[in-house]
């Protein structure tokens, strides 16, 4: 079986400080020699937008320069990465996920469909629907939910019934409920669940948010493999089989 190694990386992002945000997550990446990283949602920009002129104004495009430099990361290093990012798209910004694989061809972004509390007076909604990119090379097929989709089990389901071996979850959670239903979406669709959540709190607009950490990655049984505590910036690193996942059956019979 061809095992690979699979990393959540826990931290806080700078609020609208792109240039620290992205210099961040290059050394991080710089350090770890994982198949597949993956980074929280909205991990160049911070989260707690006010309006959508403000996200449109700290948005970045798909093809920029800023992805265009994870991805030649990626092609060099033979490494999958899936990074949150505030996505510029003509007059629209999405929450969007960049995928990124070795071979460029295979890269695509998602669209966050389920937008949390204030997120709808900032991002338009999601229209990419729920992606899965299969890797001929190291046998694996990912799939992306961002933080909220979580909560409806249609959001897993469709990946793995798209032959999802692995989901990704960059979040930027604030709830504690979420704890109960991955591991649930993660054994109800025998698929391996990797949640990286940011750690750290947002004072804006006379609110505060406060991110819950707690990262985590899940086997397809439904049992964690690691999780990171509440507060710390934090890597973790587990070794998946995703071949394991693919007979759905419960026994011989």
């Amino acid at each position: 079986p061809l095992m690979l190694t699979l990393s959540t990386v826990q931290f806080a992002p700078i609020f609208g400080d792109l240039q620290a945000n992205v210099m961040s997550i290059h050394a991080t990446i710089d350090s770890l020699k994982s198949d597949i990283i993956v980074l929280p949602e909205l991990s160049t920009s911070g989260y707690f937008f006010q309006n959508s002129q403000e996200a449109l104004e700290m948005s970045i495009p798909f093809e920029g320069e800023v992805l265009a430099g994870f991805q030649a990361k990626s092609s060099a290093r033979g490494q999958i990465y899936v990074v949150g990012f505030a996505e510029h798209d003509g007059e629209k910004s999405y929450n969007s996920a960049a995928l990124l694989m070795p071979d460029p061809a295979l890269s695509m972004v998602y669209r966050k469909t389920h937008l949390f509390y204030k997120e709808r007076f900032c991002f338009a909604e999601g229209d990419t629907g729920f992606v899965v990119v299969r890797d001929p090379k190291r046998d694996i097929s990912i799939g992306v939910m961002i933080c909220y989709d979580w909560r409806f089990p249609e959001s897993a389901r469709t990946l793995a019934l798209r032959g999802a071996d692995l989901i990704v979850c960059p979040s930027n959670l604030v709830t504690d409920v979420w704890h109960i239903a991955m591991p649930g979406r993660a054994r109800e669709n025998k698929v391996y669940l990797a949640v990286a959540n940011r750690t750290g709190s947002e004072y804006r607009g006379g609110e505060e948010v406060s991110f819950k950490g707690e990262s985590a990655i899940w086997g397809y049984n439904g049992k964690v493999m690691a999780k990171s505590g509440i507060h710390d910036e934090s890597i973790l690193t587990v070794e998946i089989d995703p071949a394991l996942t693919r007979n759905k059956n419960f026994n011989e019979f």
